[in-house]
């Protein structure tokens, strides 16, 4: 079964204007659509770094205790948690590459091989 929502954990955490640090959420696999909504929004025309603040909250199902995400949350955010939710976004949703443990028969030292998923060649 394909897993399509995923648990994270923000270094720092969100605060919402009741002082309350939110770090556990989870997020889904982005669609095409959810990449391609941000495109048509005035404030990423405007500004394309803003791209990242709209896909986030697409994306992002839960927050703590919070009954949604919105873009004025994600531009509150610090900046160490916008950067792991940027690298977790990417590990998410890139199919492209599979990791693997390999163990040398030599010495027995273990580390990670990535290679690419059939049909990414």
């Amino acid at each position: 079964m394909l897993q399509t929502e995923f648990s994270f954990v923000l270094p720092k955490g969100y605060i919402d204007d009741n002082g309350v640090v939110h770090t556990e959420g989870t997020m889904r696999l982005a669609t095409a659509m959810d990449e391609i909504t941000p495109l048509r929004d005035p404030r990423v025309r405007n500004n394309e770094a803003y791209l990242v603040v709209i896909l986030l909250a697409q994306v992002i199902t839960r927050l703590g205790t919070l009954p949604r995400v919105t873009p004025a949350m994600i531009e509150r955010m610090f900046a160490a948690d916008i950067a792991y939710l940027q690298d977790f976004y990417r590990q998410v949703n890139d199919a492209g590459m599979h990791s693997e443990t390999a163990v040398c028969p030599n010495c027995g030292h273990e580390f990670d091989v990535e290679f690419p998923l059939l049909g990414e060649l």
